[in-house]
């Protein structure tokens, strides 16, 4: 995944994921590098699952590590504006995704994720931070110009790719971003298959508007999901009063369905398994070009679902600026949380929660 693909900040394509009235529709994204398919998950089954199976192997998970596709999140990125390192030894790690099938991207737009993933000193949990892609916020000003004023929090990515992307996300939160990763949600589908299904408890019965299959009617209750319909289950958004954050209530809920089965289906405790999934999955991730999953697999390889907390950044509600709907966030609760963040205190990230 690149950030080649950017557009001029006078260019009405780059406010948003989706069309509205004089409003955003973003640049087609050009074909991935050797058909990186799978979904944002993937990042997260490598290093959670990875740690946990038989890693005698070494030098060929190195070997695969070093296969994967690296960008330069931090080019052009002034040391001097970023926030200082607080906590040594935590981690915090910025997860892109974006979803270039959606059924719902016509003329080119596409439906991003963005969360800030935090990992604790000692490894043995993870937070993660979804900050919803209509966030309205400061963009700083790119190395060619474009940006430098408030708009949509993933404008970023299409004025001035990673780098800006994380200029961003540093400004918004205060938060040091140390590694990034690059997925493609749409993928969820392939992951899924190959577990033979997830888990899901669907809170509220509800028909999609946009499916693989046209329309899809989900009943209240626990169900297993194949994975299309899984997929159409975490795209969902017209079907709720919420739109995007009940969509990504349900992005947050399939992913840890995924880790719960992979951990308990087998993929642990089975060598073969385990090397045919991160074969699979080594073409479909691009990362900084410090990050190894390896490493980063072998710290965390005690993690499991029940040690994931998944929640929204504090927001005050949605809104209008001229002829957008944006999300505003709410400046004194993101604050408490980021500075949490900051200094690694795990018991009041998750107070304030309310996890």
């Amino acid at each position: 995944m690149s950030d080649r693909h950017q557009l001029t900040d006078s260019d009405p394509r780059t406010q948003g994921s989706h069309v509205e009235p004089g409003g955003p529709v973003e640049e087609k994204a050009p074909r991935r590098r050797r058909g990186r398919r799978i979904a944002l998950i993937v990042l997260l089954v490598v290093v959670l699952l990875t740690g946990g199976g038989a890693l005698a192997g070494g030098l060929y998970y190195r070997s695969v590590d070093k296969s994967i596709e690296r960008v330069d999140a931090f080019e052009g990125v002034p040391e001097e504006s970023r926030p200082q390192v607080e906590a040594k030894g935590a981690m915090n790690i910025m997860i892109l995704g974006s979803d270039s099938r959606d059924p719902e991207s016509t003329g080119g737009s596409r439906s991003d994720t963005i969360i800030l993933a935090h990992l604790p000193k000692d490894r043995s949990s993870a937070q993660l931070i979804s900050i919803p892609r209509d966030t309205w916020t400061a963009v700083p000003k790119s190395k060619e110009g474009r940006g430098g004023r408030d708009a949509k929090i993933n404008a970023a990515y299409a004025w001035g790719g990673v780098p800006l992307m994380v200029q961003t996300v540093e400004k918004f939160s205060g938060v040091r971003v140390d590694n990034v990763a690059m997925v493609d949600f749409a993928g969820f589908k392939e992951i899924i298959d190959a577990l033979g299904g997830v888990e899901i408890d669907v809170e509220k019965g509800f028909t999609t508007k946009y499916s693989l299959i046209g329309t899809r009617t989900f009943e209240k209750g626990r169900q297993t999901m194949d994975g299309a319909a899984a997929l159409d289950y975490a795209r969902e958004r017209h079907a709720f009063p919420d739109g995007d954050f009940a969509r990504i209530r349900h992005q947050q809920q399939v992913i840890k369905a995924i880790l719960d089965k992979a951990a308990s289906g087998g993929v642990l405790t089975n060598p073969a398994k385990l090397n045919s999934f991160v074969r699979a999955t080594s073409d479909s991730v691009a990362v900084d070009k410090s990050l190894s999953l390896v490493d980063l697999a072998m710290e965390m390889r005690g993690l499991r679902g029940g040690n994931l907390t998944f929640f929204t950044c504090p927001v005050k509600g949605t809104g209008r600026v001229g002829s957008e709907s944006v999300v505003f966030p709410d400046p004194a609760r993101s604050k408490t949380l980021f500075d949490a963040v900051r200094r690694d205190s795990v018991p009041e990230i998750l107070a304030i929660s309310g996890k």
